[in-house]
């Protein structure tokens, strides 16, 4: 088993506080939640405040996930309902 680093920094860019974008915050918090308890950070990016910062990681939908840190980058797009889509695309959990 790999081990899990200490810290997950995940940003999820939105364009404002819509339904899919609320939906995509609550999932990804259960999932992180679940697991990674204690071991992540979250921040979220509203794209119609800090428009300038889609540039920086290429966002070209919201919400979209990133997880910045643990190295490589990562990047999940829509409202992250699928569970076992989100863990696998942000290798917490392998590939069955």
């Amino acid at each position: 088993m790999t081990k899990q680093p200490a810290e997950w920094q995940l940003l999820l860019y939105i364009a404002g506080r819509t339904p899919k974008s609320e939906k995509a915050l609550e999932n990804i918090k259960k999932y992180a939640e679940e697991h990674l308890a204690g071991k992540y950070s979250i921040e979220i990016i509203d794209l119609l405040i800090n428009p300038q910062l889609a540039e920086g990681d290429q966002i070209l939908a919201v919400p979209t996930l990133v997880r910045k840190f643990p190295e490589p980058i990562r990047k999940i797009i829509g409202d992250l309902s699928n569970e076992e889509r989100v863990l696998v695309g942000l290798n917490i959990k392998p590939l069955k």
